[in-house]
């Protein structure tokens, strides 16, 4: 049974649920790291998918859809900047908005272009195609699942010390961080705070678009109404869980994909779907726990130090 479970194929399908949450975490964290706390990414997921088949569909170019997805979770995302950074709004309550505003508008935008509901699937569509690094491909167990991959899913892992490097070693990401720990400071010595901000949203609603855009023409070659199916939420707790930091982000993706691929493999061997369906968000649930109590027992720490 466990030979079944843990093999080659369970690491390509915990690769495939992860890529996803881990493009849009990414975008998450920036925003996080400029003092905006970014919730629609579920919404904005969500936008970028039905933009992504979309275009695919009418124009027979999967990269044509990933740019969509992009500039869709871009204009999505202004939302948010506008209301919070320029109005002053709560990002929780905009946020919340936006995303009960991209399932509303995607279930009722689909029977209007494809006269369907529930799920549009046609051979029209075009989905993104893999790539193979040669000479890694043939390696063992990890050959097939880490180095034939598509391109946003090569992306999302490039990303991490890219992001890293930026963030803590380079003078804009310096910037950044300042913006979002104390933005009065950064706009005494000259950095313009709404600028960074409006960037930081910017660039995660363009990250939640494009892995709205893997999730829909990589992981599957189709638009189902809410397909997101809660990923955006756990890319959010992802964020937190991983204290903004691109390494803590990319463990915290990569455990929430084991969980889903390990529930797709326990559903294929029998398991009741109830159980497999909820086995992310029980993980997500203990992940956050463990999380709270060691922040816990750092506060009280730091308290007795004092």
């Amino acid at each position: 049974m466990l030979d079944q479970l843990f093999d080659g194929a369970l690491l390509d399908s915990v690769v495939r649920a992860a890529v996803p949450i881990l493009l849009a975490a990414i975008g998450g964290l920036i925003c996080e790291r400029a003092g905006v706390f970014q919730i629609s990414l579920e919404g904005t997921m969500l936008m970028g998918a039905f933009t992504a088949v979309s275009v695919s569909y009418v124009t027979g170019n999967a990269y044509l859809g990933l740019a969509a997805a992009m500039a869709a979770g871009m204009a999505t995302s202004t939302l948010l900047a506008f209301g919070h950074v320029s109005r002053k709004g709560d990002p929780i309550v905009i946020g919340i908005a936006i995303n009960l505003f991209a399932v509303g508008l995607t279930s009722f935008l689909l029977p209007q272009f494809f006269d369907v509901r529930g799920v549009f699937r046609d051979p029209a569509i075009v989905g993104l195609e893999t790539f193979r690094v040669p000479g890694f491909v043939e390696l063992p167990v990890i050959g097939e699942a880490l180095f034939e991959m598509t391109l946003p899913a090569f992306l999302s892992f490039l990303l991490i010390p890219v992001v890293w490097v930026w963030l803590f070693r380079s003078p804009m990401g310096l910037r950044l961080r300042g913006v979002g720990e104390n933005p009065s400071a950064a706009q005494t010595r000259g950095v313009p705070v709404a600028k960074y901000k409006y960037a930081a949203v910017f660039t995660s609603g363009s990250m939640a678009g494009l892995a709205g855009a893997q999730l829909a023409l990589g992981n599957v070659v189709q638009f189902a109404e809410n397909m997101s199916a809660g990923r955006g939420w756990i890319a959010v707790v992802a964020v937190l869980l991983g204290r903004a930091h691109p390494v803590g982000v990319l463990s915290a993706a990569l455990l929430f994909g084991f969980a889903e691929g390990l529930g797709f493999r326990l559903q294929g061997n029998g398991m009741a779907v109830q159980f497999t369906d909820a086995l992310p968000w029980v993980v997500t649930l203990i992940a956050l726990v463990f999380a709270r109590r060691r922040f816990i027992r750092l506060v009280d720490l730091t308290g007795s130090a004092a």
